[in-house]
């Protein structure tokens, strides 16, 4: 039996979930099974946990002088609720999308995007078609980017939708690049370049074709469109390179050259895992940073108006639930896999789920207790648009979708199955099989859930590798990557490249000694800086975590987050 989430209408979440809840039985014995073992359904639920927003005047170091009332404007890109500040749009662990007001006394609410399963990554654009209201886009994991426009505090109007745009791994708004006063846009494709789409103010047909910026733009890790903190009226931009430094760009206001010679504010920003612009937060005409810390704590950064920022004031409440923040410079947080399983030697399964702190929640009893001895199952990222996993089970040479969707026969010459996410650049997760003889063949998924295209031929020699696990993007570029471990102990990175029939770039070796590990899995994103991350167990049930770094080195040094491991006999 197994837990699983069905959602409203727009959230497609048909994948495993949650624990099964409170007073179910789970200590019943297991039983023959006559097919593939069945599941349990039980409905989505809201979280209301969000903190209140916190966007009052923070303090500024001794010293600095600051106007006291603003001497320039900074529009707010969401002001959803009348107060002139920016209310902050963001999705959570269970997939769905919420909006923080910055009234005080107001409390979240949920924000529905009609037409978009899941919302891998949101835009605030402002005010683009001057009804007063603001616009945001929507950006899907199969590259559909929609434009809701007249927003409320509960949902916006879809305008226009387009295709294709999951040729980028970031797309973001620095805000009014050209002077018209309308937010423009800002692309990176993977290999680094940058383009400028224009707004042309209207929804139905929102931006000009592309230009070219220029490349390099791929050294970065983080890409926030900030707003005016250069005091031009321009929108700004500051980015993060992968070993913790923030840089500023100032604005030109020429579309054919946007910004200046970045210039560095400082080092030790990769000790946040998402940076965020909330446009003025304070109302004093420039704009401001808020940055999340691995804990789940915001610091504001009050802008100074010439590029630099204050020092850090922390806010109140813990945002660790938050997946993916609006206007946030990260990647976006891959959905589809947030958790690992362990199943014991007795063939019950537990749960251990993200917490986007580095840590994991209190594991859960996912089944009856017993009922997974022998079965021969594996757990992927999700084949449909929801943001949890699926399980896949082998049963008489069929493969099963969560115990219900019969993917087809003749799996029973496979020795491996894997779901590491969307192998071949359309945003749909896609499954690996080796078989028996060692040759690696990809199955493209049809991005519901209920069947895989024919195979495809990979390459052979995978029999040299006694574990290959993936669950999202290890190099930091936004594809879907995969780690493998050889015989040795040496473990290796296949960079995805986004081509169905040359799904990984070679490998490179991270290094030997993973051979200490008798356990592998790949949670996800246990950070939520949009970086996949590893857990491994030694021989004395010791859990650690090694967290993507998007660098070169790849993994962070290992950190003991957990014990007693040694009762699973698989991780998954």
């Amino acid at each position: 039996m197994r837990s699983a989430f069905f959602g409203r209408a727009r959230r497609v979440t048909t994948c495993t979930a949650l624990a099964l809840s409170a007073g179910m039985v789970l200590a019943s014995p297991a039983v023959a099974e006559s097919g593939p073992r069945p599941v349990v359904e039980r409905p989505q639920t809201a979280d209301t946990s969000t903190p209140k927003l916190d966007m009052t005047q923070p303090a500024v170091e001794s010293g600095t002088a600051r106007a006291a009332a603003a001497t320039a404007v900074v529009p707010s890109r969401f002001d959803v609720d009348g107060d002139g500040k920016t209310d902050l749009i963001h999705r959570k662990w269970n997939s769905w999308t919420y909006l923080a007001p910055s009234t005080p006394a107001a409390t979240a609410t949920v924000f529905e995007t009609a037409g978009s399963p899941v919302d891998l990554d949101l835009v605030p654009l402002g005010d683009q078609n001057g009804t007063g209201k603001p616009e945001l886009l929507s950006l899907t994991e199969d590259g559909v980017l929609r434009l809701y426009r007249d927003a409320t505090t509960t949902s916006g109007s879809l305008a226009w939708t387009g295709n294709g745009w999951n040729i980028y791994n970031k797309v973001f708004s620095p805000g009014d690049v050209n002077g018209d006063g309308r937010a423009d846009l800002l692309a990176r494709q993977y290999n680094g370049e940058l383009y400028y789409y224009r707004s042309t103010g209207v929804t139905t047909a929102p931006f000009a074709g592309r230009a070219k910026v220029g490349p390099g733009w791929g050294a970065y890790d983080q890409l926030v469109g900030i707003g005016d903190n250069s005091g031009d009226g321009r929108g700004d931009v500051v980015a993060r390179s992968t070993d913790g430094r923030l840089y500023f760009y100032a604005s030109t206001g020429n579309p054919t050259a946007p910004f200046k010679p970045r210039k560095e504010l400082g080092q030790g920003w990769n000790t946040y895992n998402q940076i965020v612009a909330p446009d003025d937060r304070n109302g004093d005409g420039k704009a401001d940073l808020l940055a999340r810390d691995q804990a789940g704590a915001l610091w504001a950064y009050s802008g100074r108006g010439n590029g630099t920022y204050s020092a850090p004031v922390k806010l109140a409440g813990s945002w660790s639930n938050v997946d993916q923040f609006a206007g946030a410079g990260n990647i976006p947080t891959a959905v589809g896999k947030n958790a690992f399983y362990g199943r014991d030697k007795a063939g019950t399964v537990f749960e251990y789920r993200s917490q986007n702190t580095g840590k994991l929640a209190a594991r859960q009893q996912w089944s009856y207790t017993g009922e997974w001895a022998g079965a021969s199952m594996a757990f992927v990222s999700a084949l449909d648009p929801g943001s949890l996993s699926d399980i896949l089970e082998v049963y008489q040479g069929r493969l099963y979708n969560n115990g219900v969707t019969d993917l087809g026969g003749g799996w029973q010459i496979y020795n491996l199955i894997v779901g590491p996410g969307d192998l071949s650049g359309d945003g749909k997760g896609d499954l690996l099989a080796r078989d028996r003889s060692g040759v690696l063949y990809l199955y493209r998924g049809n991005g519901k859930g209920t069947a895989v295209a024919s195979r495809i031929r990979v390459g052979d020699g995978w029999s040299a590798y006694n574990r290959v696990i993936g669950g999202g993007d290890f190099s930091g570029d936004g594809r879907t990557d995969l780690l493998a471990r050889d015989g040795s102990g040496t473990l290796w990175l296949y960079k995805g490249t986004g081509s169905a029939t040359k799904p990984f770039a070679p490998r490179q070796s991270l290094g030997g000694g993973w051979g200490t590990y008798n356990k592998l899995a790949v949670p996800g994103d246990l950070n939520a800086d949009g970086k996949a991350d590893l857990v491994a167990v030694n021989a004395a049930g010791d859990l650690y975590r090694y967290l993507g770094t998007g660098t070169k080195a790849t993994l962070t040094p290992r950190a003991r987050i957990g014990h007693g491991f040694q009762t699973y006999a698989d991780l998954f």
